[in-house]
């Protein structure tokens, strides 16, 4: 029984979520007072799962969140993103940037929250997807997709690989040295294989696709000679892309989006320099990670590289960056939409952190074990399978769907 009444509880909130449009926040904690009482946790065991649940994920991973959301809305704010994907377009060309930004975004953002990547790529991604033919804007949006949970789940400072090396106590230096070629190959395959179905009659741009407001995107000029719009994108993106979902505010970490990054003093400086802040933190992460694997770790070097201060180093720099490029008062406002911002992806992260507190209290993680244990023949292939579906089930209830919003939203796809 407490696999059926986990099960009816994930199907109620998956369908409160996408059918019904109920806020996540409400779907969650619905779905797990109705699997608290309906297993036998008890309204004091209920109450206390979805409390202790939501305060261990905030351990993990509560400021990772914060700080990666406000690094994102300062180089948002500095226009970095932007200029990053014009040099990509320029040195291998519009048709093979899908390619491109499913391995940046695999390999060096993982440090800035996932949305924050949705809505920093979808403008400039989205600008590029003509070019590529009459099924770009879902290769566009798949290769985005691919790319940033690639590197959320594989690649540190990744929340789930951090997440993951710590709950599995896996070495974070192996984890990193096997994250950074998967996460990457990962992301690049999986946008292949989306380029391949979307030669079928798989997508119906008809009826795929909605049909965009003029005064909805902005273009962002990708290629040589494309005009730059004077309204912006990224600050409408934000707005556009949560629109299913109550809205986040990331997308307006810049009151004027990219009209203000084009006026900023910070594309006097060099790229390299913008990026900083999301380089310095992978350098002092690998570097711990390294020095704990081969045995020369320090308290100093132990603490430079714990996540938490690497990510803390990088925000400082993206803080001294947008103040000594765009002044006091535009750094205030990205800080500013990046709070309202976070507020929101950490109740929603630390809700589905109860949910799953509350399904290690019904029992479910027995009934599993035992599953997984019941039959010592079972062919490998048959428990990586079968753990894999248990996963993507919970992973439905529990993971983010604000994401999905955002693609959606950011391209113009109607919603799934």
């Amino acid at each position: 029984m407490v696999a059926a009444h986990t099960l009816i509880a994930i199907v109620v909130v998956v369908l409160l979520i996408i059918r019904f449009k109920v806020d996540p926040v409400i779907s969650l904690v619905l779905g797990s007072v109705y699997l608290g009482l309906a297993t036998g946790v008890g309204l004091g065991g209920t109450i206390e799962a979805i409390t202790i649940g939501f305060g261990e994920i905030m351990i993990e991973v509560g400021l990772l969140i914060g700080f990666g959301v406000l690094i994102g809305a300062l180089m948002q704010s500095t226009g970095a993103f932007t200029r990053l994907v014009r040099v990509l377009v320029h040195k291998v060309g519009a048709h093979r940037l899908p390619y491109s930004m499913a391995l940046l975004l695999s390999m060096i953002m993982p440090s800035i929250y996932v949305d924050v990547q949705v809505v920093l790529a979808a403008p400039v991604a989205r600008s590029a997807a003509p070019a590529l033919g009459k099924r770009g804007i879902p290769l566009m949006a798949s290769a985005i997709g691919t790319g940033i949970f690639s590197g959320y789940v594989f690649v540190v400072p990744g929340l789930a690989a951090i997440s993951i090396t710590g709950l599995m106590g896996i070495p974070l230096g192996n984890w990193l040295l096997f994250g950074l070629v998967l996460g990457p190959l990962t992301a690049v395959l999986t946008t292949f294989v989306m380029k391949m179905m979307l030669r079928t009659t798989y997508w119906k741009p008809e009826s795929d696709e909605d049909e965009p407001l003029a005064t909805e995107f902005a273009e962002v000029a990708v290629g040589e000679g494309q005009a730059e719009s004077e309204s912006g994108s990224a600050g409408t993106v934000g707005s556009a892309g949560a629109g299913d979902n109550g809205g986040t505010g990331t997308g307006g970490a810049t009151p004027d989006g990219g009209a203000e990054s084009e006026q900023s003093n910070a594309r006097e400086l060099p790229l390299f320099v913008l990026f900083l802040p999301i380089l310095v933190p992978l350098l002092l992460i690998g570097f711990g990670a390294f020095a704990g694997l081969f045995g020369f770790a320090n308290p100093v070097i132990e603490f430079f590289g714990d996540a938490n201060i690497a990510l803390f180093i990088g925000l400082l720099g993206a803080y001294i960056l947008s103040r000594a490029t765009d002044g006091n008062e535009t750094t205030g406002d990205a800080m500013q939409s990046g709070f309202s911002t976070t507020g929101e992806i950490l109740l929603i992260t630390g809700i589905g952190g109860s949910l799953g507190a509350v399904i290690g209290a019904s029992g479910l993680d027995q009934v599993l074990e035992d599953l997984f244990t019941a039959n010592e023949n079972m062919p490998t292939i048959a428990i990586i399978l079968l753990a894999w579906f248990v996963a993507a089930v919970l992973h439905l209830a529990i993971g983010s769907e604000r994401v999905k919003y955002f693609v959606c939203g950011a391209f113009g796809v109607s919603d799934l």
